[in-house]
């Protein structure tokens, strides 16, 4: 019987531990991946807390609807192990991606495409057990991408931090086309968003980041120009050098990140939020009318749009963002460093 190493959340806000079972017996059209890669994500920090912070002390709870030990992860590439006997084209030691944001399959939104935001989600390392481990379940070859010639660090990494970068930049076409596109927050998803809006759109975008060298890395991977938002004078030094940017990601979430964004738009400009660190917005209503501005939410990205995504990344070359590989064993130690800061560009556990 083979085995299943974890690197387990057996409570939350504590450390990580190693377990060991038997691995699953894939049924059906599953398929079990063994596991060489997965990439360690900033959601993993909120999984691993059970919360979300909602601004002014108020916390979502997501410790419920998993049972413990619970494995993290999400960002996973490895090779096809085995699969069961409905799983076509999953031959043994194909290496592949694995699109993590599953849905229930039933649901309007998974009708529709949209498994990323499905009211049931199976979603890997977040609803169902991920990536920090040796193997990994999946329900249905379908999920499985082959990601040759890329590495497959970068080809986990962009299951999540590229496309959610790729998906946001994509709600954007056509106003970033008209001039460069303001990017705030240069973490692992901004860095791919960097590479993205490069290879997606003809202006060098412009970059926020409170964090100096984050920054500096960001303008020799050929951003614009950089600015720091904590600067009460970034503002104006970026709105005299665009005159406003039509289209802006915000890969923060915050309100200080959220309120930079928006007080840089133009006339027409648009907002897309992917950041999950917390708190409350507030603005005028009337400024959402006088500015004839928007705010859109978003979440990873769909099946299709992963797709599209890995041609692009094959296309246009687009460049991998700091990468920084170490054991699976480590696993809280990257979360460590994760939560304190430390991190440039994207770590990735390897199996």
């Amino acid at each position: 019987m083979t085995q299943l190493r974890r690197q387990s959340l057996t409570s939350y806000a504590a450390p990580l531990c190693e377990t060991v079972t038997d691995a699953p017996q894939p049924q059906g059209a599953e398929v079990l991946v063994r596991i060489s890669r997965c990439g360690v994500c900033h959601s993993d920090l909120h999984m691993q807390d059970g919360y979300f912070m909602l601004g002014d002390g108020k916390k979502l709870d997501v410790s419920g609807g998993r049972q413990l030990p619970f494995t993290l992860g999400h960002e996973i590439a490895g090779t096809i192990e085995s699969a069961g006997p409905q799983a076509q084209n999953a031959k043994a030691g194909r290496e592949v991606a694995i699109y993590p944001w599953i849905g229930c399959g039933a649901c309007p939104a998974c009708l529709a495409g949209d498994e990323n935001i499905c009211a049931a989600p199976r979603h890997l390392g977040i609803t169902v057990d991920g990536g920090f481990a040796s193997h990994v379940l999946i329900p249905h070859p379908r999920y499985l991408f082959d990601y040759a010639p890329l590495s497959a660090s970068y080809a986990g990494a962009l299951m999540c931090s590229g496309l959610t970068a790729y998906a946001a930049l994509k709600r954007l076409a056509g106003r970033a086309e008209r001039a460069p596109v303001l990017l705030v927050g240069l973490g692992g998803v901004g860095m791919m968003g960097l590479s993205f809006a490069r290879a997606m759109y003809p202006h060098a975008p412009y970059v926020a980041d409170i964090d100096a060298g984050k920054r500096e890395a960001a303008l020799k991977a050929g951003a614009a120009a950089a600015f720091d938002p904590s600067d009460p004078g970034a503002r104006k030094e970026l709105l005299k050098m665009s005159g406003g940017v039509y289209a802006a990601c915000d890969f923060v979430g915050s309100d200080k990140s959220l309120n930079f964004a928006t007080g840089a738009l133009a006339k027409g400009g648009k907002v897309v939020v992917t950041g999950l660190l917390g708190g409350v917005f507030t603005t005028a209503v009337a400024m959402f009318a006088l500015k004839a501005m928007s705010i859109e939410g978003t979440t990873t990205g769909t099946l299709k749009e992963a797709s599209e995504m890995l041609e692009l990344v094959r296309a246009k070359k687009v460049a991998p963002p700091p990468m920084l590989e170490r054991p699976m064993s480590e696993a809280q130690a990257a979360l460590d460093d994760l939560r304190a800061g430390r991190v440039l560009g994207r770590q990735i556990l390897t199996g």
